[in-house]
């Protein structure tokens, strides 16, 4: 019997510079459902931050000798904590670097991958902060300084966000539901896959008369989970394979309005 090649997405692992019980689950998981798969892909936030390919902490070579191991090709987008991940430490993990957008072919037709963070549109001082970063000059300018003082703002930067997130209105900090439907008009496509909205759940809403899926990928340093996508359909499962708890609401489908708001965001 012919069954259509099943591919897993997974995102917000927040890996430590040590190895920590989030590295520990999920080189399990790559020792278990991620080699059945087709493909693997990682959407952003993998590290809790990252400060150069140069930095040599320890959870990351490990995970990447892991990732080098896996017999399915690995394909990583950018978060909004480690954007600076380059082309070294994606060779030393024999992963592919993608687009901020990315486009596959899944069973029931494409889907569009994302991080997720250029969806929070509400949070116009993360947008801002996002469009500084994200420039060539201040990326080239952050990776020339010495790693200490790179390690030194790394954390102050990640205290000054867990202190503004504490600020911000819940509903700030979630996708908006006219990015959402914007970035589904604009690539033609019914189902988006993103995290860092911390909301793991699959959202059934109408785009311009036409019935989409969004697929909310779950943290892991909270409970940790994958989507899978195969003839079944798009499913947000946990690490030992049973549907996601009943609070992500993956199973029952919802009438087509706005998403739920976050909790916090990646």
């Amino acid at each position: 019997m012919h069954t259509t090649p099943t591919v897993l997405v997974v995102s917000d692992l927040h890996l430590d510079r040590e190895p920590g019980p989030a590295l520990a689950q999920f080189l399990e998981f790559l020792e278990g459902p991620a080699r059945e798969a087709s493909a693997l892909y990682i959407l952003g936030d993998l590290f809790e931050y990252w400060i150069g390919d140069d930095a040599g902490f320890p959870a990351a070579e490990t995970l990447a000798a892991a990732l080098a191991r896996l017999p399915v090709p690995v394909t990583f987008q950018h978060g909004n904590r480690d954007f600076l991940l380059g082309p070294e430490y994606a060779r030393r993990a024999e992963m592919t670097l993608g687009p901020e957008l990315l486009r596959i072919e899944v069973a029931g037709g494409p889907a569009l991958l994302m991080h997720g963070d250029s969806l929070c549109t509400s949070d116009v001082d993360y947008q801002e902060f996002r469009k500084m970063v994200r420039a060539p000059a201040w990326q080239q300018a952050f990776l020339a300084r010495p790693l200490p003082e790179r390690i030194v703002a790394a954390e102050r930067l990640r205290a000054g966000s867990r202190d503004a997130g504490k600020m911000k209105a819940s509903e700030i900090m979630d996708a908006h539901p006219d990015a959402i439907a914007d970035v589904l008009r604009r690539h033609g496509l019914s189902l988006l896959v993103h995290g860092h909205t911390h909301r793991p759940a699959i959202h059934h809403l109408q785009v311009d008369g036409r019935p989409c899926l969004r697929c909310v990928l779950p943290s892991w340093d909270e409970l940790p989970g994958y989507l899978t996508l195969d003839d079944q359909g798009p499913r947000l499962l946990t690490l030992d394979g049973r549907a996601y708890p009943p609070s992500a609401p993956c199973a029952n489908p919802a009438p087509p309005d706005p998403p739920a708001p976050a909790s916090r965001a990646g």
